[in-house]
């Protein structure tokens, strides 16, 4: 029986975003690159594959021994997460902007704690003279 596959991965390369499409039959690798230059949306990216697909230009077959890939859509899901983590999602300046809004985040944090707890030192020095007084009666 015969099997297909087609695999699109889109990543970011120097100053431009790249698509390569893989294609797999009868145990045959052939490989098409597309730039698509700014950062595409994913309807962008099927609506390319939907107008484009049968247009473009494959790279001659290559034999290629095609693995046995587990089915089980929670550890796709799971793979499928773990390649966003490591590679981020966006472009550089976007993955900036989210590094200094940690930053700020962990700065916040660090300020807020440092009030709270000189709100709490004056709360107890305040409860600690009043007992002084009261001890004193006055």
């Amino acid at each position: 029986m015969d099997k297909a596959s087609a695999k699109l991965t889109v990543f970011f390369e120097e100053s431009f975003w790249v698509g390569v499409f893989e294609r797999i039959s009868d145990e045959k690798l052939s490989v098409c690159k597309v730039t698509f230059g700014a950062e595409p949306k994913d309807y962008d990216v099927y609506d390319f594959i939907q107008k484009n697909y049968y247009k473009l230009k494959f790279s001659p077959a290559v034999d290629v021994t095609v693995k046995k890939v587990a089915s089980n859509p929670k550890r796709l899901q799971r793979n499928a997460k773990n390649q966003v983590q490591s590679i981020g999602i966006g472009t550089k300046s976007q993955q900036a902007l989210q590094l200094q809004r940690e930053e700020m985040k962990t700065e916040r944090k660090k300020i807020s704690k440092e009030r709270k707890e000189a709100e709490q030192k004056r709360m107890f020095e305040l409860k600690q003279q009043k007992r002084k007084e009261r001890h004193r009666g006055r």
